[in-house]
């Protein structure tokens, strides 16, 4: 065959320096957020803060709206909202008086790696023998993101119960390295970069070459240095730095962004949802506002400098509009995703987790014409301040159950009933799992009488034996 070139149009998502600016941003949790503006503030010239910064924070939640802010609590006490002068996160609505419970100052317990990658594993559409392998996995995945235990003590591990072969553990090990963060779950180093360097597009700057260099060489580099590995490459040394510097953007430990620090001990909510004339509203939180600016006495002296200042400033007047973008970017990723929560959660925010519907990533992405792993990112270690307290974004995901009227039930929805029939037996007799389960059955929600006591066990309560009260 001859060789031949050949035209073809496609599409394809280049990882610039500014997307991949933008993918961090939308990960960093509220507190997170404002140390990496206050390091940009002091790292640029070209930055500074805004002088509405303090008087933002006395805007309403409804402002964008079209509503006025005093309109907020106009129907009653229901109608829980800010009032015009008040900064929001001082408010406690007149009809419960527990939120002071709840307020931004309210300690919360760390999301961990472990409860953001099971949480994805349930809302993943694999069967219940794959979960019970994919949660053994995840379970052995170590808190910097590395799998080192061996598959084949994972095997024994899952027990007489399951009989699976290593083929069926790597295939579920393979949807759990799709989750977030990218490139859990791996084995080695190397594994861990290539899963990073596979979501980029095939046309990214050194990502062929990064590629290779993550399957062995790049052990070499301390010892050799670029012009080193080159050599024995029999490369230009210009394209091995071009790939080591894109696999120096990978994080070499996944898994240490979640949990890795203290800081959302205490939160600070990312939206605020309220209701107003019967209708859920929702608006991003005064902290997520962007509260930087452009500079404009160092912006005027670019064209007065000389070469070498004008330059200077320059490369900073760019990266202070990127980072701008980056803001305003997540901002609206993330006012997006919460506008298609409580869509899709009304119940929930009226009646509690008893109304919550099955509800997963791929539902939110379809609707919003969004990619999973951008939900994912976009409601990771996020909170909403609502009427019924300080909740994070991922409550309002669930799973299903399929109940006898052809719909689905969410295991939250069914964790809140179980409990309800708890909360009401009588504890001189209390309510066995096969009761329970009989109960549920009644409602029109079948649910096997292990299933019962799984959500029991999950909800910290002991079993019937353990619940009888003489007296």
């Amino acid at each position: 065959m001859k060789p031949r070139l050949q035209a073809s149009l496609g599409q394809n998502l280049v990882m610039t320096p500014q997307l991949r600016q933008a993918i961090r941003l939308l990960q960093l949790s509220a507190t997170e957020l404002e140390l990496e503006l206050v390091e940009a503030v002091e790292s640029n010239p070209l930055l500074d803060w805004t002088e509405s910064s303090i008087s933002a924070s006395q805007e309403s939640p409804g402002e964008g709206n079209g509503n006025s802010p005093g309109e907020a609590l106009s129907d009653g006490p229901e109608d829980w909202g800010p009032t015009d002068g008040e900064p929001w996160y001082e408010r406690i609505g007149p009809a419960d008086s527990n939120l002071a419970d709840t307020m931004a100052e309210q300690v919360v317990d760390d999301d961990t790696l472990h409860d953001h990658l099971l949480w994805q594993l349930h809302l993943s559409p694999l069967s219940p023998r794959d979960r019970s392998i994919g949660a053994t996995l995840i379970e052995a995945i170590e808190e910097d993101g590395y799998l080192r235990e061996p598959l084949s003590a994972i095997i024994d591990s899952l027990g007489p119960a399951i009989q699976a072969s290593e083929d069926e553990v790597v295939a579920v090990l393979h949807t759990i390295q799709r989750f977030d963060p990218v490139g859990v779950g791996a084995r080695d180093l190397g594994e861990c970069l290539r899963l990073q360097l596979q979501p980029l597009s095939d046309e990214t700057p050194g990502k062929a070459l990064a590629h290779t260099l993550a399957n062995g060489p790049l052990q070499k580099l301390a010892k050799v240095g670029v012009k080193g590995l080159a050599s024995e490459m029999k490369l230009d040394p210009d394209e091995v730095e071009l790939a080591v510097q894109l696999l120096r953007t990978l994080d070499p430990r996944p898994g240490s962004q979640i949990g890795a620090t203290d800081h959302d001990t205490y939160v600070a909510p990312d939206v605020v949802i309220w209701r107003q004339h019967g209708l859920w509203r929702v608006s991003l939180a005064d902290s997520m506002r962007p509260r930087i600016t452009i500079h404009r006495g160092y912006e005027g002296m670019i064209r007065g400098a000389n070469a070498s200042d004008a330059s200077y400033l320059r490369g900073h007047l760019q990266e202070a509009r990127w980072l701008l973008k980056s803001l305003e970017a997540r901002g609206e990723t993330l006012l997006k995703v919460a506008q298609c929560l409580i869509k899709q959660q009304a119940g929930f925010l009226e009646f509690g987790d008893s109304a919550l519907r099955p509800l997963t990533l791929r539902e939110v992405a379809a609707e919003i014409g969004m990619h999973e792993s951008t939900v994912s990112r976009a409601i990771s270690r996020k909170y909403a301040r609502t009427p019924r307290g300080t909740v994070p974004l991922r409550a309002f995901f669930a799973s299903g159950v399929s109940n006898d009227s052809g719909g689905e039930s969410s295991s939250t929805a069914i964790q809140a009933m179980i409990r309800q029939l708890i909360d009401a037996e009588d504890p001189r007799k209390p309510l066995s799992d096969a009761r329970l389960a009989a109960s549920l059955k009644s409602t029109g929600v079948p649910v096997a009488r292990r299933t019962v006591a799984k959500y029991r066990e999950a909800m910290n309560i002991p079993s019937s034996q353990d619940r009888v009260r003489i007296g």
